[in-house]
């Protein structure tokens, strides 16, 4: 399975940025860790990070017949960007959302997720284990 995994607004300051709520593992760290999971279980994937909306849009796009699944971590954008919502329908790709921090016990407006319904799952709250548990969501349950 060829994975694309998109990381939205501030990921690339983890370890820096609140780490009380985001952890102190950095950036670098979390993409060894997913180079890590690719070599065990045996996938392929490309990690994108960028802090405009319409970049995500883009790769969400530019990933119709070259992914046969997605991780995504909007970001802020998760409470609010129905241009992602509707970018992902758009691509009938099955994505999965997730995040560091437990969204559900964070201030009131991040508890809804915009982007949540076009997903087939989503992860959030553990950190790194987020994105296993999304990954090995796309290899074990949705058999592409």
């Amino acid at each position: 399975m060829n994975i694309l995994i998109i990381n939205g607004p501030n990921l690339n300051l983890i370890g820096k940025r609140e780490p009380e709520i985001y952890g102190s593992e950095t950036y670098s760290e979390l993409l060894h860790f997913i180079d890590q999971l690719s070599k065990e279980w045996g996938f392929t994937y490309k990690i994108v990070q960028t802090n405009h909306e319409g970049a995500i849009i883009d790769f969400l796009h530019e990933a119709i017949n070259q992914y046969q699944g997605i991780v995504i971590n909007p970001g802020a954008y998760t409470h609010y960007s129905y241009a992602i919502y509707d970018a992902i329908k758009a691509i009938n790709i099955p994505t999965v959302e997730v995040h560091l921090s437990d969204i559900s016990r964070r201030e009131p407006f991040r508890a809804t997720s915009v982007i949540a319904p076009a997903c087939v799952a989503q992860f959030y709250g553990e950190h790194f284990k987020s994105y296993y548990r999304a990954i090995q969501y796309l290899l074990e349950v949705t058999n592409v």
